[in-house]
């Protein structure tokens, strides 16, 4: 560390080797708990998703809201609107106020609207709330992939991120099984079951939030800010916990730091000039597993409902094992990600969902499937397509400076949400309202050929990142060579 570097001031140049010593711990406890206060994230997003769709027929029937097919299409893309929404906003926020202060304010935003949607009293309320909800998940997305990749060794950085990713669906089957026994006929009053349910994610988020208070701000983060005494104190605390004190002779990196934030047009020049190539990549991967599991996960339990007369108390039980699918996905596929390969992995799980997605469309248009043999399709289906959909989180994540990572993580999730996921449930929802299969099939062989395109885009310009350090992948904006 260079003299400057204790009392650090805008232009101060910095000589640190907290990357490299935060890259090569071994997993130990600090990490579990990153991983069990933080990654929660995605289990709350599942958990949400499900409960929407798993309690769609109850909305439909229940005596206050009755609500329509379309409606219910419409306040899941409410949820998508809030999400790409927050994500933007909170993302800007976790570059300038740190990532440990954005990820407890949007979980206390997630917590209290999930609980008011259970208030709801007609369509505009419920999807107002779900909006607000969407915004506390999706300022989550942008400060909680910020800090576990910092946070995280190179070396398992891609199965872990995929791992917490694929825990969307541990959310998504106490969603569907929660569902399912609040739901039961005869249980509580109709109108009451639906809203019991979304009383399941506050009581998560509470117990989630008071974990989080023992995540330290990322020691990278601090850094380029010049405040590298905390950002050393918080690093050696890391260090004791994982009993492996810092050797000698590290990798080192040198800095400048500023005090003043990124402002637009260097995030463009950055983005447009520096890393045209991996905007594009990452647009495509987005986009492509944003529709994909939007339009078809968000409007499934309709197409149970109206095509194989699935009664509303029943559908979390397809959820089910369509959930199990997701999770193992990235949990078997995972460790590939860091050792085959990323060109390789996320080629193949992109060509493998669109693949199999056309052949079960044709199925299904053809009536020669039935509601077991739709939800064996997807599982198997979804197996590789949750690995495909995390893979484009690990890649817009890791691919750009770490000054901008928060909020460019947020504009690629905007991007994507905005393009393939808020339009995808309100399409799928009027094809599906249609009663026609041939329809409903060619909304899913257009998602199948995203995800084939998608593919063809990470073979020509996907990046070898696996093992490698976040600066080296991208050097820093303030990296002095």
């Amino acid at each position: 560390m260079t003299p400057a570097a204790e009392g650090a001031t805008d232009g101060s140049v910095l000589d640190t080797d907290i990357p490299a010593r935060l890259d090569r711990l071994s997993w130990g406890r600090f990490h579990t708990l990153v991983i069990a206060a933080l990654g929660i994230t995605w289990v709350l997003d599942g958990l949400e998703v499900t409960l929407a769709g798993a309690v769609s027929g109850a909305l439909q029937a229940s005596p206050r809201l009755a609500l329509s097919d379309a409606q219910i299409g419409l306040s899941a893309s409410a949820y998508l609107i809030g999400a790409v929404s927050g994500a933007l906003y909170f993302g800007w926020l976790t570059d300038r106020w740190g990532r440990k202060r954005l990820f407890n304010i949007t979980l206390l935003l997630y917590l209290v609207s999930t609980l008011a949607s259970a208030c709801a009293v007609d369509f505009w309320s419920f999807a107002l709330l779900r909006a607000l909800t969407g915004a506390g998940i999706g300022g989550e997305y942008a400060a909680i992939n910020s800090a576990i990749q910092e946070l995280i060794p190179a070396r398992l950085r891609g199965r872990t991120d995929l791992l917490v990713n694929g825990s969307f669906w541990l959310g998504a089957a106490a969603g569907a099984g929660g569902a399912v026994w609040l739901l039961q006929p005869g249980l509580l009053p109709p109108d009451m079951g639906w809203r019991l349910a979304f009383g399941i994610g506050a009581v998560l988020g509470l117990i989630v939030l008071l974990l989080r208070q023992w995540v330290p701000e990322s020691p990278r983060w601090l850094m380029t800010k010049g405040r590298i005494a905390e950002a050393e104190a918080i690093l050696a605390e890391i260090e004791e916990r994982c009993g492996q004190p810092a050797p000698a002779g590290l990798p080192r990196i040198r800095l400048r730091t500023r005090d003043r934030a990124i402002g637009f047009v260097e995030l463009g020049r950055s983005l447009l000039r520096d890393h045209r190539r991996r905007v594009v990549l990452g647009l495509v991967l987005m986009v492509a597993q944003a529709f994909f599991y939007n339009a078809i996960f968000f409007t499934y339990p309709l197409v149970l409902g109206r095509f194989y007369q699935v009664p509303a108390d029943r559908i979390g039980l397809y959820i089910l094992p369509f959930a199990a699918g997701n999770f193992f996905g990235p949990m078997l596929l995972g460790r590939l990600f860091d050792t085959v390969g990323r060109k390789v992995m996320i080629t193949l799980t992109y060509a493998l969902s669109g693949g199999l997605l056309l052949l079960l469309a044709g199925l299904f248009a053809a009536g020669q499937v039935d509601a077991v043999g739709q939800t064996i399709g997807w599982s198997v289906i979804f197996f590789f397509a949750s690995a495909a959909a995390s893979s484009a989180y690990l890649t817009v994540s890791e691919s750009f400076p770490l000054e901008i990572r928060a909020l460019v993580i947020a504009l690629f999730y905007a991007l994507g949400t905005a393009v393939g996921g808020v339009a995808g449930p309100a399409v799928f929802g009027q094809l599906i309202g249609t009663g026609a299969r041939l329809q409903v099939g060619g909304g899913y062989v257009f998602a199948a050929a995203l995800m084939l395109i998608a593919a063809v885009v990470e073979l020509r310009l996907g990046v070898a990142a696996e093992r490698r350090p976040l600066e080296e992948i991208a050097r820093p904006l303030a990296g002095i060579d």
